[in-house]
């Protein structure tokens, strides 16, 4: 579903300032800074190591300048224009789509790598894949807020801040190639549409072996040292008109204004670095309250029944690969959130997050009560505020039990075939995102999908799990339509409705597809149990939806007060408050360094090449090819090496502030130019989307010199190298 400014407003949890000092070294390097903040930056840049000058800083804060300009969002990642034939830089595991589409039993891409001759050998990245290239950027917070200023009420505001922001893309998007989007900033004190030419047409170009990409894989993940080349190369292509086009053979390489040239100074301790990319929500500074209970309560819960899930899922299919298959990413991505959110539990702890941000929010209470008369508005927003993530939690346990119910199997498809009919009798203006006819052909798809992921005697085990959570409910959270089709609340009242869910007809592509045009009469009229249950629950769903939504529009008229005081009150200390990440472009900068591990060890913030060698293990995932190998113990490096490490750099650690959507994000040396490339960070990073730690933060990057190395000797790409314009022999 497309990310809209209004999903974003139903976050009430979530504060949207990060806040940076301007002096001292242990917080210069937090923010996430829109590229127009740049300029202002200036003296912790020059603290940082930046030596530049106002022209200079002011070319960094254009957009679609250079380098801004060469950086572009692909997906979930970040990729970067290196030469101005179109070729694209990103990580291995943001390709890692279209090298599977493109492998086959005879010809692994995965295993084997890929690398192209000529651009005729380059190959589809997908029908999905895309790039948006920065083409205007317009400031429209005055036409929003007189919007939402003439809205009756909180319903009204949300209708109509929705309803401007389809105008405003409509408009924006009526000339063919272009793809428009609505961001909001600092709460709703800031409004930018954004232009983009919309590139449909990304052809693979290489990829290094996944012993390469990956190696040391999940084993490694958010760990230090790293010895992972996770680089991999796409190109745009256009028509032969220059203008966005689908998939074609007589496309032509897109020709972009900006691309980053490579570093050709070695990068070192102490360092001056940048890096740009596209991050995706974070909530740096949530109110206390809604903070406290995202770590007390969400995580933990939610990590719970993750693991529940996906043992009982593990045990379900135990006897059955192919079914195992169907349920395979669906439970890893449990697994990974659980670890996820327990390492982000630990990060709060050490950090002591949650006392601090009281401490935080007592303190601009304080200070606003000192304002008198000027500070009223401010401390009832906050109020307000308050309440309204008071009855958000209100409701959390029967959301999260109902928002599993209605996403799993049978019942899922119920749900939204139901919900399409319910849609579809609205003009199409007024349908709920996701049921508009721009949605059709996505919609169609995944129900056209859905049994490549599921499996009816899995989903019965789901159904049960979930049904017996929903009876622990307290009453006053239960839904009476659904107690009534329960029939009770005992062992035989769930076997029951187990027994009228594993007779839906809906299991396969032919009987959900003979449902998309029906109406809602025609549900209402069938016996399907699945069908059933939708039709009991959907009022409540509806009304859930509401609530959401009556939420936010109080959000909307009170958020933006309480956040500029914030930012007035940060100011009052000499700070800079930068806006939370919503996935627009943003910088951030730092040096490179290392950092001071449990124990005291302090890693370099440099691995090296024979470092890879050590963990060759023969086996997955510390299998490195033997042409690796054989360069590592020759020390076949010329002129990549780097004296003062005496070998390769392979990655390097930096105090850089990122967060989800970076990987792949350039890492840029001060004079711009490609130093490294984003791929993770490390464990105590993991809670960075809520508090930044300026003491223990790191990311880890791959280095530029490694990436060269291996396409000059491991797994060569001479075509490549000489179009970035890197000279023969790395030097």
């Amino acid at each position: 579903m497309r990310y809209t400014v209004l999903a974003r407003a139903v976050v009430v949890a979530g504060g949207l300032f990060g806040l940076a000092a301007w002096n001292g070294p242990a917080l210069a390097v937090e923010g996430l800074w829109t590229p127009s903040q740049w300029p202002e930056l200036a003296p912790q840049l020059k603290q940082a190591g930046l030596r530049a000058t106002p022209k200079q800083l002011a070319q960094w804060a254009d957009p679609k300048g250079d380098p801004l300009g060469a950086v572009v969002p692909l997906g979930s990642c970040t990729a970067s224009f290196v030469s101005p034939k179109g070729l694209l830089l990103t990580n291995h595991h943001c390709a890692l789509g279209a090298i599977q589409l493109n492998s086959t039993a005879q010809k692994n891409l995965l295993r084997d790598g890929f690398r192209t001759g000529t651009n005729n050998d380059e190959v589809s990245a997908g029908p999905n894949a895309r790039i948006f290239v920065l083409d205007s950027v317009q400031d429209v917070t005055a036409r929003v807020q007189t919007a939402l200023s003439a809205a009756a009420d909180p319903l009204a505001r949300i209708a109509a801040l929705d309803a401007l922001e389809r105008q405003l893309i409509a408009e924006c998007e009526a000339e063919r190639g272009y793809a428009c989007r609505l961001y909001s900033y600092s709460g709703g004190n800031r409004y930018q549409l954004q232009r983009n030419i919309e590139i449909r047409d990304l052809r693979l170009v290489y990829a290094p072996p996944d012993s390469i990409g990956n190696f040391g894989g999940e084993n490694d993940n958010w760990m230090w040292p790293r010895h992972t080349g996770d680089f991999a190369f796409y190109r745009a292509y256009v028509g032969q008109d220059g203008k966005p086009a689908a998939f074609a053979i007589d496309n032509v390489p897109y020709q972009p204004k900006r691309w980053l040239k490579i570093a050709d100074k070695p990068l070192g301790a102490g360092d001056f670095v940048a890096v740009a990319g596209f991050p995706s929500l974070t909530n740096r500074y949530a109110m206390a309250d809604d903070f406290a209970a995202n770590a007390d309560w969400t995580y933990p819960t939610v990590a719970g029944h993750y693991r529940r899930l996906a043992a009982l899922v593990e045990s379900e299919t135990r006897k059955s690969p192919e079914i195992a298959g169907k349920y395979a990413a669906t439970v890893r991505g449990w697994q990974g959130a659980a670890v996820n959110y327990d390492r982000q539990l630990e990060g709060f702890r050490r950090a002591g997050a949650v006392q601090a941000k009281r401490e935080e929010e007592a303190a601009l209470l304080a200070w606003l009560r000192k304002q008198g008369a000027a500070g009223e508005p401010a401390l009832a927003a906050h109020a307000r505020l308050l309440e309204l993530g008071a009855q958000a939690r209100a409701v959390r346990e029967r959301e999260l039990i109902l928002g599993q119910l209605f996403a799993t199997g049978s019942l899922g498809a119920a749900t939204q075939l139901y919900r399409n009919s319910i849609e579809r009798a609205k003009p199409d203006a007024q349908r709920e995102a996701g049921y508009r006819q721009r949605d059709a052909a996505a919609f169609e798809n995944g129900l056209r999908q859905a049994d490549r992921r599921s499996d009816p005697r899995v989903d019965r085990a789901l159904y049960d799990y979930w049904l017996r959570e929903y009876l622990k409910l307290p009453k006053e959270q239960r839904v009476a339509a659904l107690d009534q089709w329960l029939e009770g609340d005992d062992e035989k009242a769930v076997k029951r409705a187990l027994d009228r869910l594993g007779k839906a007809r809906l299991g396969t592509p032919e009987q959900r597809a003979g449902w998309l045009k029906a109406d809602s009469a025609a549900f209402e009229k069938s016996k399907d149990g699945a069908i059933q249950f939708a039709i009991a629950a959907m009022p409540t769903l509806l009304q859930s939806e509401r609530d959401i939504r009556n939420r936010a529009g109080e959000t909307l008229s009170v958020r933006p007060a309480y956040l500029k005081a914030l930012a007035d009150f940060r100011k009052s200390q000499g700070r800079v408050a930068y806006p939370d990440a919503n996935g627009s472009l943003r910088l951030g900068y730092g040096t490179v360094v290392a950092y001071t591990k449990d124990g005291g060890a302090k890693p370099l913030p440099f691995t090296r090449a024979e470092e890879i060698a050590a963990r060759h293990t023969g086996s997955e995932p510390f299998k490195a090819p033997p042409v690796l190998l054989e360069g590592v113990r020759t020390k076949r490096y010329g002129a990549l090496a780097d004296k003062r490490l005496g070998s390769l750099p392979v990655n390097f650690l930096s105090d850089l502030d990122i967060s989800g959507g970076n990987s792949g994000s350039p890492v840029l040396d001060g004079q711009g130019k490609l130093a490294g490339l984003v791929f993770d960070s490390n464990l105590e990073s993991v809670s960075a989307s809520w508090v930044f730690d300026p003491a223990a933060t790191r990311t880890i990057s791959v280095d530029q010199r490694y990436m060269r190395w291996i396409m000059q000797e491991v797994f060569p790409a001479p075509r490549l190298l000489a179009e970035m314009g890197v000279p023969a022999g790395g030097k």
